[in-house]
């Protein structure tokens, strides 16, 4: 039982050094595969990949959006279903077949003029450790790989592809006094 407290005052603590880092927050950039999709690779009878995409994410980022934080994908796959759900999406900035993910989020920057302070980053996977030092909040979901886990800022309680990015749109956006008139009046548009 002493265990279970302990974690609970950790997770409170926690809590409360996040939340200042998420009030700053004006860009939030995820990788795909893991994160927005359970990480499978399906293929149909024609060898294309098809995707598995969480509606609940999809209306997370038109949250975003209306909120006025820009969201981008970074991702080292490569498949049309990727910029197919961007472009669903209204996601201006999406980078698929990257290499090196710290130099991509670096020109993101660039192109955006945001700061490593005010970008999060939700990744699962050990290459997703390479943009540390060029995002303010390192996020996982909860079944990210174990190194990234470990040096996440955050891990989340959601499985990747099964609500990560909403968790993380909900704590976001309570941070920045918006998410309680959403859970009031409910939202209107587009589901995505």
């Amino acid at each position: 039982m002493a265990s279970l407290s302990g974690l609970h005052l950790r997770s409170r603590l926690r809590g409360r050094l996040l939340r200042p880092r998420l009030r700053g927050i004006r860009l939030l950039v995820c990788d795909v595969d893991g994160v927005l999709t359970d990480g499978g690779l399906h293929y149909d009878e024609e060898g294309r990949v098809v995707k598995r995409f969480d509606v609940r994410d999809g209306l997370a980022v038109r949250m975003l959006q209306r909120a006025g934080i820009a969201v981008a994908l970074l991702s080292g796959g490569r498949s049309g279903a990727i910029e197919q759900r961007a472009r669903h999406l209204g996601i201006a900035h999406c980078r698929t077949g990257v290499g090196d993910k710290q130099a991509g989020l670096a020109q993101l920057h660039g192109e955006l003029g945001m700061t490593r302070e005010a970008t999060a980053f939700l990744g699962d996977d050990l290459n997703d450790l390479a943009v540390r030092p060029v995002t303010g909040l390192l996020v996982s979901p909860a079944n990210g790989a174990w190194g990234l886990r470990r040096q996440a800022d955050w891990v989340l309680r959601s499985r990747g592809g099964d609500g990560a990015l909403r968790e993380l749109t909900e704590a976001l956006l309570a941070s920045q006094g918006l998410l309680r008139e959403l859970h009031h009046n409910g939202w209107r548009e587009g589901n995505g």
